[in-house]
This record gives C-alpha cells, structure tokens and sequence, in this order.
C-alpha cells in the first residue's frame, strides 16, 4: 500500500522578510503616520456601521412577533429547531400518563392450611393433608388501560378483563384508586371496555389514526410493566404494519390477530391494554402481545378498530360485532391445487377440525344457501385474500347490513345476498 507524502517545503524561502531588507528590488519601509490614522478611522467606521444595521434588524425581527432566540439563529441564516425529539417525548408522556391507569385483578381465592389426621402423632408432612378454611380477596393480576372519556371509561384488553367474577380496581398515576366494572368485551378483537364506578370527571387520551402511520415513526409505550412498575414508559419505533399473529394466553386461549402494528418499543407483562402513542400524544394501537422467542417484538391492536368499540358502547351500551356464520380456510396456490380450484384467493367453506359443520345452522349464511364447498370470492366487491381476510372484511359492516358475496360453486360464478347477523359471546 503506497503512502502518500507531502512534498518536502524549503522553510528558509517561506520566511517574511525582515523591515530593512530589499523586496522587489526596493527597501521595505513604515508608512507615514496619517496614513496609519486615516486607515484606523476607516475601520472604526465600518465597524459601527455594521453594528448599528445589526441592532436595527434584530429590533425589526423581535418586533415582528419573532422570539429573541429564534432572531438570533435567522441572522445566522441557519433555524435551529427549539423542539427537539428527546422533549416531545418528555411533553407526551407528562401530558398523557395521567390519563394511563394500572388495572388490578382481585379474586377469592381458597385458602388452606396442613392438617395431620392422626392429631399430630406424626411430624412426617408425609401424613399431612390440605384442608380449606375458607376463602380470602388476593391480587391475582394485572394490566393497564386508558380513559377514553370524560365519565371514565376504560379501553384494555380483553385478555385483562376476562374473569366476569373479579373484582377490577383502577390505580391512577397519582395513586388514587376507584372501582370498576366489565362493560363490554369485543367477541373477536382482544379489546374490553370498563367503566370507573361514580360520577366524577376525567382527562381522555386523544384517539388518532392510524391510516397514515409509517414504518420507523417513533411511538411511547406507557403501561404497568410486570404489574409492579407503574406507568412505565418505552420508546421504540413502528417495526411493522398489517402484521398476523397467533397469541395465546393462560385467560383466553389461543386466537388470530389479524392486521396490527409491530414495534420495538419495549412491551413487558403488565402493559396488555396499555396506550401506544406518536409524537403528536395521539393514541395509535393498544399494546397486546409480544413475541416470547424473540428481542424487542411487541404488537399492538389499531385504534380503529377500538374506535368503533367505544362508538357502540356509548351508543348501544354494547359491542355488537356482524357475524355470518361459517367455517372457512384462505385459498392460496397449494389449497387450490389440492382441491382442484380454479382460484388461489378467497375463503373455501370446510368443516371444522373435529367435525364441525362448515355452516352454522341458523345462521346468515345457512338463509342465504351457502354450502359446503363453496369458494367465497368477494364481500361488497371487496377481494378476499391472505391480507384482507373474511373476517377483516365484515368487521367494516355491522348487523343487519346486506351485503353482496361473490361465489365459485363447482366452476360457476354465483351471486348472493346476505343479511349480517350479530355476533353472540
């Protein structure tokens, strides 16, 4: 490898002259002394000069409503933003977290003690038995939520709210506490809604959107990590949108996920139900779930959807959800192959696993003569694929909405109209 050197510099020819030897040919001599005078008075000059232009545009600046800092960057010619990242985050999560609360779950739990039945003859726990002495109020869990009105209404999870017996308290950010109660559990997302006990007036977050979310926009996570750690805050960004996952639970089992918000923002146990917010301190997803296997992969429900949850409760004093009534499995190449279809997109009508009938007797799609077999194509003249599924479909509709369905039977294409039903837990 060549190294590149410098060329070598004869430093006695580079030395300035002294003031008596000869450059040019002629001596080197000082200048007369007015001459000196005039050049200083010339400086001073135009020194003040600029100064006094200075001070009249920065007075002109201030006067136009611009604030003194902000003046001083612009005659730099250079604006330096007075807001930066670190402060929105601080400013949202001051703003916001008084309107995050941890979710308690209290039950009656049977309590026991060892009793020998031969009257203590033997100290061997070996001849020992539990016995119930009777039952006593035990925190069992806990989860985190967020108003979503004035007259306390809480958004979770469902998987939060799923015992109908427990009793659930409502911790504020600054400690106060106040009783609530179930009032309405979405049968397909895994969203809930309480409500605080009483008459008092809260803060609400403010609901955003999520139709123009972008992959790495930076969002906060608050929540009840690990049910110690109250009103927790994480920072991460978008890591990815319209995901599909399977989450399962100790309180509800395994379901489908379908169309939700990936991020790396720190989720822990604890923070199920809990706000994901942008910069703007507009709620965007509810935290529900992380992937156990990996590192900083947490998802989020979109607040759309829990938008039209808190619509209908206000309403309806319910979650009513549209319901057809059949059993399906998205075609893609490998089920069209195998069942000779001459499509590789929609829903396929099957039986269930254990023999379940593929259409529900009864049901909308039973009264609109669905079988079997049947190959849903369409809903409303919207296409059914991996990514925008059946179920995502209808859950843009709501009961007692006809809608049109495009169907393949045995190679024919045949229309149907169905009424929605409505979803019953």
């Amino acid at each position: 490898m060549s190294i590149y050197q410098l060329p070598e510099i004869n430093f006695k020819r580079l030395r300035a002259p002294k003031s008596n030897e000869l450059l040019l040919g002629k001596k080197v001599s000082f200048p007369p002394l007015f001459l000196i005078l005039v050049f200083l008075i010339g400086l001073i000059g135009g020194f003040s000069s600029s100064y006094i232009f200075y001070l009249k545009l920065k007075q002109e600046i201030v006067s136009a409503g611009v604030p003194m800092m902000q003046s001083e960057k612009l005659i730099e010619k250079e604006y330096v933003p007075q807001t930066t990242q670190e402060q929105k985050v601080i400013d949202v999560v001051k703003e916001n977290s008084p309107s995050v609360v941890s979710v308690v779950i209290t039950e009656e739990v049977p309590v026991y003690t060892n009793e020998d039945p031969f009257g203590g003859l033997f100290l061997d726990p070996f001849f020992t038995q539990r016995k119930q002495i009777g039952t006593e109020k035990q925190e069992v869990g806990a989860g985190t939520g967020f108003i979503v009105s004035e007259d306390g209404l809480i958004m979770t999870n469902k998987h939060v709210a799923s015992d109908d017996k427990a009793e659930y308290t409502v911790v504020m950010a600054d400690g106060k506490k106040y009783l609530a109660k179930i009032l309405a559990k979405d049968p397909v997302q895994d969203l809930a809604i309480l409500k605080i006990e009483g008459t008092e007036k809260f803060k609400p977050l403010k609901l955003g959107s999520t139709d123009d979310i972008q992959i790495g926009q930076s969002v906060i996570a608050i929540g009840n990590a690990l049910g110690e750690f109250e009103n927790t805050v994480s920072v991460g960004v978008i890591s990815g949108l319209g995901r599909t996952v399977v989450a399962s639970g100790s309180t509800i089992g395994t379901e489908t996920l379908e169309d939700i918000i990936q991020t790396d923002a720190a989720i822990n146990r604890g923070n199920s139900g809990g706000p994901l917010l942008n910069l703007k301190g507009e709620v965007i997803g509810i935290n529900t779930a992380v992937a156990a296997s990996g590192q900083s992969i947490g998802f989020a429900i979109s607040i759309d959807k829990a938008k039209k949850d808190i619509e209908q409760v206000k309403s309806l004093g319910k979650i009513s959800y549209p319901f057809i009534g059949v059993r399906y499995v998205l075609v893609d190449e490998k089920i069209a192959k195998d069942n000779n279809l001459s499509v590789d997109y929609g829903a396929m009508v099957i039986k269930g696993i254990n023999s379940e009938p593929a259409v529900t007797p009864g049901s909308p799609a039973e009264k609109a003569e669905i079988k079997e077999g049947d190959v849903i194509l369409e809903i409303g003249g919207e296409k059914i694929t991996k990514d925008n599924s059946l179920s995502k479909i209808i859950s843009k509709y709501d009961p007692k909405q006809a809608v049109d369905l495009k169907i393949i039977r045995n190679g024919a294409e045949i229309m149907k109209t169905l009424v929605l039903g409505e979803w019953k837990q």
